[in-house]
């Protein structure tokens, strides 16, 4: 382990914790020294995020000790940890959409006097955190539900800060950022650090973990395999050997040649789409066996374009025509039964059933198949749902498992095989592999190629410039709601797409 000079703010020695059938830690150790950035890495399924729970105090390990600030403790709550100085801030925001950002920042402390609480005394203070963070623009009194996702993570970091927090648990923390906000939040942690504030941070973006990170410990299989690495000069290749325990190249399926054969009919044409404070007109033409992606910045109107084709918002002007024939606007239903599917970006939350089974997530959009004088035929379901998991070697392969115990990259299969086994036509994927880790996220690349290849057409969304460069075939740069340039993806690189969705310039 590479020696640190600081005595250690956190220490947790020999760890573990089991689930019914599973070992997810075993005998795990954790040091993290005061102003220091860790970064921890580990595959989905690694043990990353029960680590993380059990020093928030939301598990109870089987064994192990943590020793916090030299002194043993038993982290028995959230709020045990909270009261120690841990603050955590989790991949998907445990926000309250129905309050305010304020009511949000100091939930379960507010200020108050004589058992009132001081609402104004609140805001002030929120406002207060908000301007730290970069952001005195976020109006204190508004209602969460109404911000942004980039939003709602400062005033997650706005609650965060709201206690004394000596150490502040990040996970996967610029997710949901585009760069500007990204450099935000490295400004941010560089100053927390330079306070004497200790920063856990997730992130399955090795480019991040190198310019923000101090050391790094890599999780595999509920084991710590490596502990203490420099950040900065550890190669790539090292730490992802670690992650997966094997060497994985960061290559992107081959895209195939030009056949000689015409091209095929548009399956999907987008004629002067637009919403207003959204997006400004759109057109596309995608064809089947294509890969269109759109590259651009958070707020870009990226995801608004796939919901709107999509019909989960209805446009103020254009129209989506699939086969040439139009859609509805503004109808999921009819957008479902012309061949559309969309796997959303917030999959969790909106593309996914988590308490029932990957089975019935599969079959969900497609239970008219297996209805018999309104009974479900559960053996047929099963069948057809297993068929097409199969076909995109989901793991574990267990039909009946609630789809929430999978990982994030199978969660992402069990998305894809619904639409297969709907007979889906035209896929449209917002930001595929967000929260997949780097062994996962190449095999959605192959299974998201050998489709196109198989005649599926996809419009595809993602923040990760190479990720859009390296997977679609032509794409679509957007700044500020409109289009500034289209060209196939093999004439572009990532400094030209950044200094168009940066500056921009009209489409010619």
């Amino acid at each position: 382990m590479a020696p640190d000079p600081r005595p250690p703010l956190l220490t947790m020695s020999g760890i573990t914790k089991s689930f019914p059938g599973v070992r997810a830690l075993d005998g795990v150790d954790l040091e993290v020294a005061p102003g220091e950035v860790h970064c921890l890495l580990g595959q989905n399924g690694a043990g990353k995020s029960t680590l993380i729970k059990v020093l928030a105090g939301a598990h109870q390990p089987d064994g192990g000790r943590v020793v916090w600030n030299g002194e043993p403790v038993r982290l028995r709550s959230p709020s045990a940890a909270v009261r120690l100085g841990i603050a955590t801030l989790h991949q998907e925001l445990d926000l309250v959409e129905g309050l305010s950002v304020a009511e949000n920042t100091y939930l379960g402390h507010e200020p108050a006097t004589a058992g009132f609480v001081r609402a104004r005394a609140a805001r002030t203070a929120t406002a207060a955190l908000l301007k730290r963070l970069g952001h005195p623009e976020i109006d204190p009194a508004r209602r969460v539900g109404g911000l942004s996702a980039a939003q709602r993570q400062i005033v997650s970091m706005a609650r965060a800060l709201s206690h004394d927090v000596r150490l502040i648990v990040m996970d996967e923390p610029s997710a949901a950022l585009d760069p500007d906000e990204v450099d935000n939040l490295f400004r941010i942690v560089a100053d927390l650090t330079a306070d004497g504030v200790a920063v856990l941070y997730i992130s399955h973006r090795l480019e991040e973990i190198r310019r923000i990170g101090d050391r790094v410990t890599v999780l595999k299989d509920g084991r710590a395999v490596a502990r203490g690495l420099p950040a900065a000069t550890t190669p790539t290749r090292e730490v992802v050997a670690l992650m997966t325990g094997r060497d994985v190249p960061y290559a992107f399926p081959d895209r195939p040649g030009p056949d000689g054969a015409p091209a095929p009919e548009p399956v999907l044409t987008v004629q002067g789409l637009a919403r207003q404070g959204e997006f400004e007109v759109f057109d596309l033409v995608l064809r089947p066996g294509e890969i269109v992606g759109l590259a651009g910045l958070v707020g870009s109107g990226r995801s608004e374009i796939l919901e709107t084709v999509y019909g989960a918002r209805r446009p103020t002007a254009g129209r989506v025509l699939v086969d040439g024939r139009p859609l509805r606007p503004g109808s999921v239903p009819a957008a479902v039964r012309a061949g559309l599917g969309l796997a959303p970006e917030e999959r969790k939350a909106q593309g996914l059933l988590l308490l029932e089974s990957v089975t019935r997530n599969v079959s969900v959009s497609s239970l008219g198949r297996f209805s018999r004088a309104g009974w479900i035929d559960r053996a047929a379901e099963r069948a057809a749902a297993r068929t097409a998991t199969r076909g995109l070697s989901l793991r574990p392969d267990h039909p009946e498992a609630p789809v929430r115990t999978l990982s994030g990259g199978n969660q992402q299969k069990a998305v894809l095989a619904r639409w297969l086994l709907r007979g889906c036509r035209v896929l449209l994927l917002d930001e595929p592999t967000r929260g997949v880790d780097v062994g996962a996220r190449a095999e959605l690349y192959a299974v998201v190629r050998r489709l196109a290849d198989e005649g599926l057409a996809v419009l595809l969304v993602s923040s990760e410039v190479p990720e859009v460069l390296g997977l679609a075939d032509r794409v679509l740069v957007l700044r500020e709601g409109r289009v500034v340039h289209e060209a196939p993806a093999r004439d572009l690189d990532e400094h030209r797409v950044l200094d168009l969705v940066m500056e921009g310039s009209p489409a010619a």
